[in-house]
């Protein structure tokens, strides 16, 4: 930074505002070279929600994207939306709306840092390679900014990376510590090789289930990339509406959304699909990372006994270990998912209220629940799956 040079701070309410070369350029450097480390932050991604209408007016998630510039040449973004609800986050605080709301304050609008609808951690603070302190201070002070300037209660910034985390505590922010299911590939060479490593308990147990489900009438596939046809999308359609309407009432994403996922995203996607008699009838949607596999949807049409373990985790697990990725993240809660290989994992969120007050208030209840959430942590993992001596 050289002498007098003065960090500017901007809000663009569009994606295209930006441009793909500078916002990729902070979000994602790595891609010049290899796969993005997950693509929820890129341009493609984002654009996708945006032009499917899946965020914007009308949706809660507002777009306002925060960006830092240095000398005429953008910095650091965030992936930042003006929030009018809580849904979608996955990191719940709906009870510290209503404890404003009951103390006379509006808890809404809210200044939300996030890829919506996606409990997947990642980089918030996106800054261009060199400018990695000067971004994050910046983007900070531009969040309280924001929420003073706007008369806005909070900013929230959820499923950071543990580093942002350490961060942000640094600079005044709030810490919140949840927890995921996640499966670590410890240097398989099979499913097999995976298995051995459990309790004979459990070993046999998810044999049986994945010989139900493959009993279950129909065929199992595995489409990515090109291999992806828009019938595929027709389907997984039909799967996600089904599975959203039972969990969220309205769906998030729109059926454009995988239209446009198809134009931009398919690369970075594989779908397992089953089909019984003619007919699509159950898949699951996964993003792909750099040495990650993001679980995301699963739905279904019939009811098949074990289908969804198959689809959503040991399908999974066989595309970790064959495409050496290191772990596989299979989306928010789920403790069923600890017998199935899937082990207790920390997330990190980070949390500013303008009002002082409040602010000590959460502070105080987040320091018992972080407790809480470790010792949690501790003892799932206790309960795990995997031997506890060669005996097992």
């Amino acid at each position: 930074m050289t002498n007098g040079s003065k960090v500017e701070l901007s809000v663009l309410g569009s994606i295209d505002d930006i441009g793909q070369a500078d916002w990729d350029a902070c979000a994602c450097p790595e891609q010049l070279n290899d796969r993005a480390i997950d693509p929820f932050t890129t341009y493609r991604f984002l654009k996708a929600l945006e032009d499917s209408k899946s965020v914007g007016h009308g949706t809660g998630w507002l777009p306002q994207y925060l960006i830092a510039s240095l000398d005429g040449n953008i910095i650091a973004v965030m992936p930042s939306f003006a929030k009018g609800h809580s849904q979608g986050e996955y990191v719940f605080d709906h009870n510290w709306a209503q404890a404003y709301e009951n103390a006379g304050g509006r808890y809404y609008p809210k200044f939300q840092v996030a890829t919506p609808f996606t409990p997947v951690t990642g980089r918030r603070f996106l800054t261009r390679p060199g400018f990695t302190n000067i971004g994050r201070s910046s983007l900070v002070e531009g969040i309280q900014i924001v929420v003073n300037q706007q008369k806005w209660s909070s900013g929230h910034i959820t499923f950071c990376n543990e580093d942002e985390f350490e961060a942000g505590k640094k600079l005044g922010l709030l810490p919140r510590i949840g927890q995921q299911f996640h499966w670590e590939n410890n240097n398989y060479k099979s499913f097999d090789d995976f298995l051995l490593q459990l309790s004979s308990r459990k070993r046999k147990n998810l044999r049986k289930e994945r010989k139900t489900a493959l009993n279950f009438g129909g065929t199992f596939y595995q489409f990515t990339g090109d291999e992806i046809q828009p019938e595929h999308w027709d389907a997984f359609w039909s799967f996600y509406i089904d599975t959203g309407a039972r969990k969220w009432g309205t769906p998030y994403l729109t059926r454009s959304f995988f239209d446009c996922a198809h134009e931009t995203l398919r690369d970075d996607i594989v779908l397992f699909l089953c089909e019984r008699n003619g007919r699509w009838v159950a898949g699951a949607l996964n993003f792909i990372g750099r040495d990650t596999l993001f679980g995301r949807y699963w739905g279904c049409v019939e009811d098949h006994p074990c289908l969804h373990f198959e689809l959503c985790y040991y399908r999974a697990i066989d595309y970790a270990i064959e495409n050496n990725l290191a772990r596989v993240e299979a989306g928010a809660q789920g403790e069923h998912k600890l017998a199935r290989g899937y082990l207790p994992a920390p997330t990190y969120s980070l949390h500013w209220f303008s009002d002082e007050r409040f602010r000590g208030a959460v502070e105080t209840y987040l320091n018992v629940e972080r407790k809480a959430v470790d010792q949690d942590i501790e003892i799932l993992t206790d309960y795990g799956p995997f031997r506890q001596n060669l005996e097992d």
